[in-house]
């Protein structure tokens, strides 16, 4: 029994350094999932790892195997996702896997893609050992595609900073700043990761953002997308004043002034008209949108309490980051991050869990998941 729950520690270990090293890849490889591998050989010994580094190249498992090379004959690979067993992209890395002599595979978690699935039979059927492990930060890399596959928009993540007493601006809707310099450069570094940063009308009358990613090397530059019902945006908004800085589109509901739409469109803007649901755009419908037509597969919206508590009532928010700055207003008026609901009893809240907690200065980041059906 002891040995096997130190061979179980040992195989989770190895996971846990798959996973770490598999978010290297944080927006080179969307719509893919991240994935890492660790490859040992036959002593156990760690020989190479990698991850999955671009979308259309080579996957973690055979980056691993190239760099172990003869080395990692009848050796184990540890890997957050399993390895696919159709020819996309690239070919199938069963085939490298087997014609590699690995002897044993771990695997943090099956493919929800049934077009990439099957690599665990396919690799049985070869007489490879193969184990699959109940491995959170594997479950916690491939959540994004999983919503994907399932709900065909992309994956939402909010973000606000916040006091100690949870509100996120005065009453007067002044909140800047309430985070660090670091902190905020945190999240331009997010910005430059995903492919679309989402607001609405209410913050561009507030704080009139760029939303474009000015720290560091973006690895993407994202969209803007704004959500104006009857399109309010004032000609001199950040927003319209950078368009050679990132796209803008901007979702209005179908009974927004038409001409005010041609004189947008004509400015370069993209606009998209979308129904309303419950008395408000359907905010659903317009993600989907973004998905389908325009492949935008990860989403961080930046906004205030109106659209945030929208998301989280339509069943679309995610992941939340929320920085905690050491700072009291103690304004029972002061702005929430979320507002509107009225839930008995504290079971009816918002049901969230705690991924990670991270540090910045004075500031922490708590980074929470939040289950789509219970938001």
């Amino acid at each position: 029994m002891n040995g096997t729950l130190v061979e179980l520690e040992h195989d989770l270990a190895l996971l846990d350094r798959a996973a770490r090293c598999a978010v290297r890849a944080h927006g080179h490889v969307e719509p893919n999932p991240m994935v890492g591998c660790v490859a040992s050989d036959r002593s156990g010994e760690v020989i190479a790892m990698a991850h999955h580094e671009r979308l259309g190249g080579p996957h973690a498992e055979v980056l691993a195997l190239q760099r172990g090379g003869d080395s990692l004959r009848e050796g184990t690979l540890h890997v957050t996702l399993e390895p696919c067993a159709h020819q996309g992209r690239t070919g199938p890395c069963t085939s490298a896997i087997i014609d590699a002599g690995i002897s044993r595979v771990v695997i943090g978690h099956l493919d929800p893609n049934p077009d990439a699935s099957g690599g665990v039979e396919v690799l049985q059927a070869a007489g490879i050992e193969v184990e699959v492990l109940d491995h959170q930060p594997s479950r916690l890399l491939i959540a994004p595609h999983v919503v994907r596959l399932r709900e065909q928009r992309p994956w939402v993540q909010v973000k606000w900073a916040q006091t100690i007493d949870g509100r996120i601006a005065t009453r007067s809707g002044q909140s800047r700043w309430i985070s660090s310099d670091r902190s905020r450069g945190m999240v331009h570094r997010q910005r430059g990761r995903v492919d679309a940063v989402l607001t609405g009308i209410g913050t561009v009358m507030h704080d009139d953002p760029r939303l474009t990613a000015r720290h560091g090397r973006p690895r993407r530059v994202p969209r803007r997308v704004l959500v104006d019902p009857m399109l309010e945006c004032p000609p001199d908004a950040a927003l319209l004043q950078t368009m050679d800085q990132a796209t803008l589109t901007i979702a209005c509901l179908e009974g927004a002034p038409e001409a005010r739409v041609e004189t947008l469109r004509r400015s370069g803007v993209d606009v998209r008209s979308f129904k309303e649901h419950d008395g408000r755009l359907d905010l659903r419908s317009m993600l989907e949108s973004l998905y389908c037509q325009q492949a935008i597969s990860t989403v961080l919206v930046e906004a205030g309490p109106g659209l945030v508590s929208s998301l989280f009532d339509a069943c679309c928010v995610d992941e939340a980051l929320v920085f905690v700055a050491p700072r009291l207003l103690g304004d029972e008026q002061a702005l929430p991050p979320v507002h509107g609901r009225m839930p008995d009893t504290i079971d009816a809240g918002i049901d969230m869990s705690l991924h990670r907690v991270h540090r910045r200065g004075d500031d922490v980041l708590l980074r929470y998941g939040v289950s789509s059906g219970k938001s």
